[in-house]
């Protein structure tokens, strides 16, 4: 278990993305940086020492599978849960950001979608009507700015801070 005495701290603000890898970082860390309020380094520490663990690349980031994304988020103490899932529809019938962006959904919740980006998935965070992912560099964008507006989307994934009582 990790070493949790230097926890972030949850605030009603959005947490701002810290890439101090020195290096460009790709979409999963850049997500769970956003949420837990921790830099990508930390995050991708925590993504390595589950690969090695189970017999993984421990290398670099570069894509995370929604198990991994999952894992780390418990590690910081989140959790997340399937919404919606349209995997089950051909691409072009899959709703659009801006489509899913008209319904009702928990304001004060994060969530991860996971979207296509040409032929490629890829992760991106909203909460409320703005959107932070590699794209927007980290910083949050209303969505209605935001490059993804047209994007289809795979699944819908709600983050909650977990609740601990003693």
């Amino acid at each position: 278990m990790t070493d949790m005495s230097n926890a972030a701290r949850i605030t009603s603000s959005l947490n701002q993305v810290e890439n101090d890898t020195g290096r460009v970082a790709f979409c999963g860390p850049f997500v769970l940086s956003a949420i837990t309020g921790y830099p990508i380094s930390r995050v991708e520490d925590e993504i390595k020492t589950m690969r090695s663990a189970y017999g993984g690349d421990c290398d670099t980031v570069k894509g995370t599978y929604t198990e991994e994304v999952a894992r780390t988020l418990a590690v910081f103490g989140f959790g997340m849960e399937l919404k919606s899932s349209f995997m089950h529809l051909e691409r072009k019938a899959r709703p659009s950001v801006w489509t899913w962006m008209q319904k009702p959904r928990n304001a004060w919740s994060h969530y991860i979608l996971a979207i296509h980006k040409g032929k490629e998935g890829h992760w991106i965070l909203i909460k409320g009507v703005k959107l932070c992912d590699t794209y927007t560099g980290g910083k949050w964008q209303f969505v209605c700015d935001g490059p993804h507006r047209g994007a289809r989307i795979m699944e819908i994934f709600e983050v909650k801070k977990k609740v601990e009582f003693s």
